[in-house]
């Protein structure tokens, strides 16, 4: 990170990026590749079953490519996410592609195995590729989420915006020591929706409800979760970074003596306008009160009218009132605060701004 993307006086306290084994659901794609390739081609070369598939060399790269396409299915199925069923179904088809092209029809086994372990490294190299795109920045002011291999992903929080913090660990996350950290917003920062869906065969009437006779229901519930580009994904070590972030989120939350000033600072922004007011206003009577007097006939100085500036002192008086009385009570909530530590310049600040009013 470069020190031109710093705020002023914003210091970098961790940099991080997702534990190694934190994308394991993904690396788990290219494992079961490897790992069927490998099975098939020992069924094929040495089990006892070997004679079944001498009848036909297709047999093996149609069993292969079958269960291949199935287990696609139900991951997808499982994670909600249809890619991964795309995924495997572009290995298969590169794998027939690649068959005809190199013409290695006569021994269908080996090509599985060789490009099973092909197709694995490769994906073994996207995975980690893709992990190490992921950057977290955790600063004085803000979090950082920074990531993307093609599409460059880039997104802030600041600590005074967060509401909650939830974490998760997984079973590798608890033995390694890595976990999930997911910061969660006002605004619905790093919240996502969980659709339960329930359906049954039941004719429904009208025109609009119609759908082969079927019929079903959702619930729909809010729950913390984001991509890993907007979240502190498989953070190492989880327990540390854990309580670096709630400590920063505690110090960014203002406590009930500094809302206390925070409102005090605003009615003395107010006094000091109306007294500002007052002044122009008197500056623009004075020119006004000088005609008047020279208008007003010598021998009759006595029905001479009251100028409206007159009363304006009055004015001035309670505004010095109001000001004291704010700097009393603010003395007072100090007093009352004594524990907490207090903070001489802005005092001094405050006392000078007083002087100037009065």
């Amino acid at each position: 990170m470069e020190k031109k993307e710093l705020l002023k006086n914003e210091q970098v306290e961790r940099l991080l990026s997702p534990h190694p084994l934190s994308f394991m659901k993904l690396q788990a794609l290219p494992i079961f590749v490897i790992a069927w390739g490998m099975f098939v081609w020992w069924l094929v070369k040495f089990s006892a079953y070997h004679t079944f598939f001498d009848v036909n060399v297709w047999y093996s790269l149609i069993l292969w490519s079958l269960v291949l396409l199935l287990v696609g299915v139900i991951a997808s199925l499982v994670a909600i996410q249809w890619s991964i069923f795309f995924l495997y179904l572009g290995v298969v088809a590169g794998s027939l592609g690649l068959l005809f092209w190199q013409h290695w029809e006569k021994d269908p086994a080996l090509f599985i195995l060789v490009y099973s372990i092909a197709v694995s490294i490769a994906g073994f190299l996207i995975v980690e590729l893709y992990r190490r795109s992921h950057k977290y920045y955790i600063t004085n002011l803000r979090i950082m989420f920074k990531g993307g291999v093609l599409t460059k992903r880039e997104r802030t929080i600041r600590y005074e915006k967060i509401t909650d913090i939830n974490s998760r660990q997984g079973i590798l996350g608890q033995i390694f020591g890595f976990g999930t950290i997911i910061p969660i917003s006002e605004s619905g920062f790093g919240l996502g929706s969980d659709k339960t869906l329930a359906g049954g065969g039941v004719e429904v009437g009208g025109a609009k409800a119609r759908l082969f006779g079927f019929a079903g229901g959702g619930k729909e519930v809010q729950t913390p979760i984001a991509r890993s580009y907007y979240e502190l994904h498989g953070v190492y070590p989880f327990k540390d970074i854990q309580k670096l972030v709630e400590n920063m989120v505690q110090s960014h939350v203002p406590t009930q003596y500094q809302q206390e000033q925070v409102e005090f600072s605003k009615q003395q922004v107010d006094i000091q306008k109306q007294m500002r007011d007052l002044m122009q206003k008197q500056v623009r009577e004075k020119p006004r009160e000088k005609v008047v007097r020279q208008k007003a006939p010598a021998e009759e100085p006595e029905e001479e009218e009251p100028v409206e500036g007159e009363a304006l002192p009055q004015e001035q008086v309670d505004i010095q009132k109001q000001m004291q009385e704010l700097l009393k009570k603010q003395r007072t909530v100090k007093v009352t605060h004594a524990d907490e530590p207090e903070d001489e310049e802005e005092e001094e600040e405050t006392k000078e701004e007083g002087r100037e009013v009065a």
